[in-house]
């Protein structure tokens, strides 16, 4: 659905953006992760075609963006950090402005505001004026505009950017529902956001991508995964029969975990085991465990060694600073055209 190649964006002497490349599958829910001011927003809104780039090529749906830029913002909707709303117009007369903005054909306005209400949890507010709503019900305004002409791409800057713990739960659900039938890419610097709802995350810092791939291959990045073992036996034996199985990278001892209440007179002794990259988890675990037993060494717990994602997260980004006002980009926040004044718009 997308496929950035050598981005790049400058401002002067400062590079937002430096020669990024990646690709955005159909059906996927991909996190686009960064510290603040690390070009994050300023890369989506070259995605959405509403900021142009410096160098490089942006193809949505198929259509190269700076080719067939209609064709290409067609295929897609977007929803900005702060979504451009007018607080005197009702929902539904927004919804309808903008689909008349997006050229849905008037004979499907209608139906076309009915299902993004819909699909964005609005419909029972739809007679109320939009300043009148919840920081939480204007983002899910900004959610129906990107949804109005039924794109089979989102791009979502921050949706959760300034909600509460009960609405960050609401968008999220929404976002992992609209993920089903639509390829999603979305923004934050919550990475509780992106294990949640992401299949998949690119990491950026200072303009450039840094990691990519799922939240498990980034986590392994910074440190092989690996197995903590508990086992009752010959220290030399355990480590003999788990170095070799297959997938294993490396074994070697670590502090035991505490007593159990196992009442056996041979001492508890901790393994810690680094496992070869490439190699699938799941069945290093049980050949490790298989080697164990078949050498006589008893096996009393075997766990996953989690690398924490704020920890890699951190690894990743060191060093990012922090944006300046003097290197902040111009704003170029998506902004529909206003209404004119005396514009009668069917409701």
């Amino acid at each position: 659905m997308i496929e950035v190649e050598h981005l790049s964006k400058q401002y002067g002497a400062h590079l937002a953006v430096d020669d990024i490349s990646f690709k955005v599958d159909r059906g996927e829910i991909v996190g686009f992760l960064g510290p603040n001011g690390a070009g994050k927003s300023t890369t989506l809104r070259i995605l959405a075609g509403f900021l142009g780039a410096t160098r490089g090529r942006v193809r949505v749906a198929g259509y190269d963006l700076a080719e067939e830029p209609m064709k290409a913002r067609a295929s897609l909707g977007y929803m900005p950090e702060t979504s451009p709303l007018y607080p005197e117009m009702r929902v539904s007369e927004y919804l309808t402005f903008r689909a008349e903005l997006k050229l849905v054909p008037r004979g499907e306005r209608r139906a076309a505001v009915a299902r993004a209400m819909r699909d964005a949890g609005v419909e029972h507010v739809a007679a109320t004026p939009i300043g009148q709503l919840s920081k939480g019900y204007r983002q899910r305004v900004g959610l129906a505009d990107a949804l109005v002409s039924d794109p089979p791409l989102l791009i979502l800057d921050e949706p959760t950017a300034g909600l509460d713990p009960n609405q960050i739960r609401e968008v999220r659900a929404l976002v992992q529902r609209l993920g089903q039938d639509r390829t999603i890419l979305l923004s934050t610097h919550i990475l509780s956001e992106v294990e949640a709802t992401c299949t998949r995350a690119l990491v950026i810092a200072r303009g450039r991508l840094v990691a990519e791939g799922t939240i498990e291959q980034i986590r392994a990045i910074r440190r092989p995964p690996a197995l903590h073992v508990a086992v009752r036996g010959d220290a030399d034996l355990a480590l003999t029969a788990a170095s070799a199985a297959p997938g294993v990278h490396a074994a070697r001892t670590a502090p035991a975990p505490d007593p159990s209440p196992d009442p056996s007179p041979e001492p508890l002794l901790g393994l810690e085991i680094d496992i070869d990259p490439g190699a699938e988890a799941g069945q290093v675990t049980e050949d490790v465990v298989r080697a164990l037993v078949e050498a006589g060494v008893g096996v009393r717990a075997i766990t996953p060694r989690t690398e924490s994602l704020e920890q890699v997260f951190s690894e990743l980004t060191a060093g990012d600073p922090a944006p300046s006002a003097a290197a902040s980009p111009p704003s170029t926040a998506a902004s529909p055209a206003a209404p004119r004044k005396n514009r009668k718009v069917k409701r």
